[in-house]
């Protein structure tokens, strides 16, 4: 199974609508990113995918974190990025987040400003040719549900 049919796999596990708003980020995140790597884990809690300039986990500048509540970008150094409009969420040393309620969340002009610094702050420019690398780094045998579970009354 090549790379890019592994991810349609996890992304498959979904439901429906994580589905759609799974694909329609990730569409939006490959146009800001077309060079560089695309870093892919399906974790135990998270389906992730990074996106940075090489294939190291740690010169990643975003990523987007799927769960079955929802989608989320995360800002890898997004404790240090300037955020006049207060969008980002979290108080960790280091990481912050953007709940995703659709891919049109990226086009803000708060949001799009985010994802500006962080590229311009990476530690590792981005290449400024070639194509973008689809790397899937992990999957974790045991996972959370991917869906969320209707209880009956």
């Amino acid at each position: 199974m090549t790379p890019e049919q592994q991810v349609k796999t996890f992304i498959a596990k979904f439901d429906p609508k994580n589905q759609a708003l799974i694909r329609q980020v990730r569409t939006a995140l490959r146009e800001w990113f077309p060079t560089g790597s695309e870093l892919v884990y399906d974790n135990y809690n998270f389906f992730v995918l990074g996106y940075g300039p090489t294939d190291r986990p740690s010169d990643a500048v975003v990523s987007m974190a799927c769960s079955s509540n929802g989608v989320g970008l995360c800002f890898i150094h997004g404790a240090t990025l300037p955020d006049p409009k207060k969008v980002l969420r979290g108080a960790g040393n280091q990481t912050r987040f953007i709940h995703l309620d659709s891919a049109e969340t990226l086009t803000r002009p708060e949001v799009e400003t985010l994802l500006s610094v962080a590229i311009e702050r990476a530690r590792t420019p981005f290449p400024t040719s070639g194509k973008r690398k689809l790397i899937v780094r992990s999957v974790s045998a045991k996972q959370r549900p991917r869906r969320t579970r209707v209880t009956a009354r």
